[in-house]
């Protein structure tokens, strides 16, 4: 049943959209005001696709350039947030775990101590402090050999194709399985090694003498575990994701895709897992292309059409719905539109998105209306962009009743 819905409402805008497309020859004068209100100085009509759907009726209201396939900036964050929420579930969590390579003798761990990392992106020296007292709990004193950093959940790269150089530790801390503290103290260490550190020192201050340095390594398959740490329900990962555009979230989120599919946790690997499953769904994938999970990547391509129906079938699934939706900033009170559409204030839901190539909007008005805009340009006037997304939205939300019902 819940897959059904989620057909049901996706397929009524995969459906809808060409036969708006058809008809744009014939413009009515509220689709002529809509287009009008995209109009804006530096921003080229030609590079902006931009949809409008009642949700409720799977009624196309707009559609310009509906399957141009566009970098979509941060509106990328919305399949990745959805698929890990379908496929994962909102209750998924992250875990830490430090395991025991070696033998127990007495107060003593003869060996070393593993810790792996799963692809936590919220872990902390708070948490491995937690884990230290775990260890010291268990009467563990003494540890004989070394504090090893284990990041073979995922691979090593810390980036992703389509980044300008320099990005990583700028736009996004470099990725990894085993992060801590969003890899503070990088790139003088690698991730692994930094949180390797950090819990030998979490360790010593319990009162754990550890003999060796904190170094690398791959916890082999018959190792004890004696530690585990987990992180907040995917639910109130994807909000702060969303709500504060977290390019590292993003990504993070993406490798784990594949990861827990069995997978070493890849970009590309996570990147088939969300066109696969906006395939399955009947979203429209013509013209998607995911390169990353951030949207920061030059090479991401996603039409607006396909992000509206992202949205569609996050909203029709009840097993997801609240936490899709929660997970969107709401104008002028929170994140990233907190500042943004305060004639709409609380009244709409949305993701933003902006690099030097695309300025982005997406989001639904008043709970069933579903819209996406995103422009392109060489670069893209962000400031133009927004004023123009703000009066596209304005204009629809008045078409509906709802700016006529919003509080002043």
């Amino acid at each position: 049943m819940r897959r059904h819905l989620v057909l049901v409402a996706a397929a009524a805008v995969a459906f809808a959209l060409p036969a708006a497309t058809a008809t744009a020859a014939e413009p009515t004068a509220f689709e002529t005001s809509l287009t009008k209100a995209l109009a804006g100085p530096s921003l080229s009509l030609a590079r902006t696709s931009a949809v409008a759907v009642d949700l409720a009726t799977g009624t196309v209201l707009f559609a310009h350039n509906a399957s141009l396939p566009v970098a979509p900036a941060s509106n990328e964050k919305l399949p990745v947030a959805w698929t890990a929420l379908t496929q994962l579930g909102p209750g998924y969590r992250f875990h830490t775990e430090v395991y025991g390579v070696g033998e127990r003798a007495g107060p003593s761990w003869d060996g070393d101590l593993v810790l792996k990392g799963f692809g936590d992106p919220t872990l902390t020296a708070a948490d491995l402090d937690r884990l230290a007292s775990v260890i010291r709990g268990r009467g563990i004193l003494t540890v004989t050999g070394r504090i090893r950093g284990d990041e073979s959940f995922y691979d090593a790269k810390r980036g992703a194709a389509g980044w300008k150089p320099g990005w990583v530790g700028i736009e996004s801390p470099p990725l990894s399985a085993l992060v801590v503290d969003r890899a503070r103290g990088w790139p003088a260490l690698s991730p692994p090694l930094l949180a390797a550190r950090e819990f030998r020192d979490a360790l010593v201050r319990r009162g754990v003498t550890v003999a060796g340095r904190p170094g690398l390594g791959v916890a082999p398959a018959m190792a004890v575990s004696l530690a585990s740490d987990t992180s907040e329900p995917l639910s109130r990962l994807v909000v702060h994701m969303n709500h504060e555009s977290d390019n590292f979230y993003a990504e993070m989120l993406l490798k784990q895709l594949a990861a827990a599919a069995g997978q070493v946790g890849t970009s590309p690997g996570g990147a088939r897992l969300v066109l696969a499953a906006m395939h399955e769904a009947g979203i429209p994938v013509e013209g998607v292309r995911i390169v990353d999970g951030s949207g920061l990547s030059s090479l991401d391509r996603l039409p607006a059409q396909a992000v509206v129906g992202v949205i569609g079938a996050g909203l029709a699934d009840p097993s997801i719905r609240t936490s899709f939706l929660g997970s969107l900033a709401v104008a002028g009170v929170s994140g990233t539109l907190s500042d943004r559409l305060p004639t709409l204030r609380g009244r709409v839901k949305g993701k933003t998105g902006t690099t030097s190539l695309a300025c982005s909007l997406s989001g639904v008005i008043g709970g069933t209306l579903a819209f996406a805009v995103v422009e392109n340009g060489s670069p893209v006037s962000s400031w133009s962009a927004r004023a123009a997304q703000d009066r596209f939205v304005t204009v629809l939300a008045g078409s509906s009743g709802v700016l006529a019902s919003a509080p002043g």
